[in-house]
């Protein structure tokens, strides 16, 4: 298992800095102008990972706000983007572009055979499976349709398939700062060989300080914090020393 990870959350649309409430497009707040100038900030607080989602990819199916997410990744610091990954192109756009690690999220569930080479291909510490999940199923199209799999079973198979990160995120929790669902993230995997980041709900320093807990005994090893920073229920330097 490898460090407890935060992950501050920068999601994108129209260029902009931005949160959804729930995944929804219709309930949408806007913290910055500057996606950069945000990240520089999460630098200074002494961050070692960034969490972006391209929002308007994900809704689309293609990269939309790429070129921010490259210029981000010129600080010192390692980016995970998810949103708009389709193809193989796509991920080697971000990959040969100074991007960390790259989060596959629909295609993962339409297509799992061919994320799996991408796995293969790219190597499992560069592919992230994220999956949404509403109810325990997962949700594809930027939250917008709902699989008939569960959360679980996508999981398993990406396990089998030598995918050592996944994302999990519970709608109904994400946006709303009311706490995340821990224990379908601790029961997500059934292997010591893949870790989980948690996401959606935190809203205190004591939801991270529970969530870093159960890391001690489960796969859970970072979760990402978006609304709460940016409506200042606390500080990254806060999150970071907890």
């Amino acid at each position: 298992m490898s460090k407890f990870q935060i992950y501050p959350a920068i999601d994108l649309r129209g260029g902009k800095c931005v949160r959804l409430f729930q995944g929804d497009y219709a309930q949408e707040t806007v913290y910055g102008d500057s996606p950069v100038d945000m990240a520089k900030q999460f630098v200074d607080a002494g961050t070692e990972w960034i969490h972006m989602v391209d929002l308007d990819g994900a809704k689309d199916g293609v990269r939309i706000n790429d070129k921010v997410v490259i210029e981000a990744a010129k600080l010192p610091v390692n980016i995970q983007i998810g949103g708009g990954i389709r193809t193989r192109e796509d991920i080697e756009h971000y990959l040969s572009n100074g991007i960390s690690r790259v989060i596959i999220g629909s295609l993962a569930i339409r297509n799992p055979e061919l994320v799996a080479s991408f796995i293969e291909e790219f190597g499992a510490e560069r592919i992230v499976i994220g999956i949404d999940a509403k109810n325990g199923m997962a949700a594809t199209e930027g939250w917008i349709e709902t699989s008939g799999q569960s959360a679980k079973d996508v999981a398993s198979f990406f396990v089998s398939k030598g995918a050592k990160h996944f994302i999990y995120t519970d709608i109904a929790t994400d946006g709303t700062l009311q706490g995340p669902n821990i224990d379908a993230n601790k029961t997500l995997v059934d292997s010591d060989q893949a870790e989980v980041i948690v996401s959606g709900g935190i809203g205190s320093l004591e939801d991270i300080q529970n969530v870093k807990q159960a890391a001690g005994e489960s796969p859970i090893a970072g979760v990402i914090i978006g609304k709460a920073l940016y409506e200042n229920r606390f500080t990254l330097e806060e999150a970071l020393s907890c």
